[in-house]
């Protein structure tokens, strides 16, 4: 199928309507739906909010009558299964629409593919691939754990031009400048968890919440604890939406926690250390999309080892601060250049003072 410019330009508009629930569809998919009926929008809409109506009902109901005949745009294919709410195939159907457009299969075992071959069945014109890799960029995370059962993971870092977070003595307030970390609070919005762990509980006290970003919700908070040394009074334990990963059967411990609110599973690797690719997996299980880490070398170097991170979001600061502050992460010497491991950089843009550099593993 060869799209027309006016295909690109209702699709663009869809993923922009998208966009709209990046910080609230979660651990639904960020979706879009543009209705064109004569080459003019008769309705649009977008997901709000999980337990909400989709974006193909949004559209709907707001083109009322005019959806007979029209074409529906929409960033990701119609769900054809009930969930919390109808499928979106039979609403479509129902209205009379001819064509649907999808940017992308759902990969959700429930729907891939069975939504467009519904619509194709009832007689609509059914195409799918426009503009598939914005679509399925603005969903990464959704996309990882319907497809790997894990979220994407972020790996985030403030640090200076010679790659250094912190001075030998662990400060590192402030390496950027208050545009760098308002952009990473936006990052931070979109996520549905943040990660750090324990030496950076006990050496900054973060309450890792969102701030200086209107957002409705709070991403929750997961710690990596192993011998359970997370004090009580602690500022990631405020309010709840704690959860605390360890490899200790501490009952003592682990019931005080529990007492201030906080979730705690005990998830050993056998050596000692939290598994890693368990705790993603458990996490997967909860719905979490997106996760972004926001910790120390330690646990920063043993995801990078472990193959558990997909993306580095790093903010670089115009400073040096020389051999004896600390790295980003906790990395084996290579010996030969042939063992390193490649990025490839697909944003890299201003904010500030500072630069922002988006970065994906070529061989995860």
């Amino acid at each position: 199928m060869k799209f027309t410019a006016a295909d690109h330009e209702f699709m663009a508009r869809a993923l922009q309507l998208a966009a709209r629930g990046l910080f609230t569809t979660t651990p639904n998919p960020r979706v879009g739906c543009v209705l064109v009926r004569d080459g003019a929008i008769v309705g649009e809409g977008w997901h709000e909010k999980a337990g909400g109506p989709h974006a193909e009902i949004h559209a709907l109901q707001a083109a009322g009558a005019l959806a007979r005949g029209a074409t529906a745009y929409v960033s990701l294919e119609p769900c054809n299964h009930h969930g919390r709410t109808p499928p979106c195939t039979e609403a479509l159907i129902a209205a009379g629409v001819v064509r649907v457009v999808a940017a992308m299969q759902d990969p959700n075992p429930r729907v891939a593919g069975q939504g467009m071959a519904r619509l194709a069945a009832a007689g609509i014109a059914t195409d799918c691939g426009l503009m598939a890799a914005a679509a399925t960029d603005l969903n990464v995370g959704f996309v990882s754990r319907m497809t790997r059962g894990r979220p994407w993971v972020m790996l985030k870092a403030a640090m200076s031009l010679d790659g250094r977070t912190a001075l030998a003595n662990g400060t590192s307030q402030w390496i950027t400048g208050p545009d760098a970390r308002r952009d990473a609070h936006a990052f931070r919005a979109r996520s549905c968890a943040l990660l750090t762990g324990i030496g950076t509980v006990r050496d900054d006290d973060p309450s890792l919440t969102v701030r200086d970003v209107d957002t409705p919700r709070q991403p929750m908070r997961v710690v990596l604890d192993g011998w359970l040394e997370l004090r009580l009074d602690a500022r990631v334990l405020a309010g709840g939406n704690t959860l605390v990963f360890c490899s200790t059967d501490d009952e003592i411990r682990a019931t005080a926690l529990r007492d201030k609110g906080a979730e705690v599973i005990c998830l050993p690797d056998g050596t000692g250390r939290v598994d890693l690719a368990g705790m993603l997996l458990e996490l997967g299980r909860r719905g979490v999309n997106e996760v972004m880490v926001e910790a120390g070398a330690v646990l920063n170097g043993a995801l990078i080892r472990a193959g558990r991170v997909d993306e580095l979001l790093l903010y670089q600061a115009p400073i040096l601060l020389g051999d004896k502050a600390l790295s980003m992460a906790v990395l084996p010497e290579l010996k030969v250049l042939s063992e390193r491991r490649e990025l490839e950089i697909f944003d890299s843009r201003r904010v500030g003072r500072d630069q922002r550099l988006r970065a994906r593993f070529k061989n995860p």
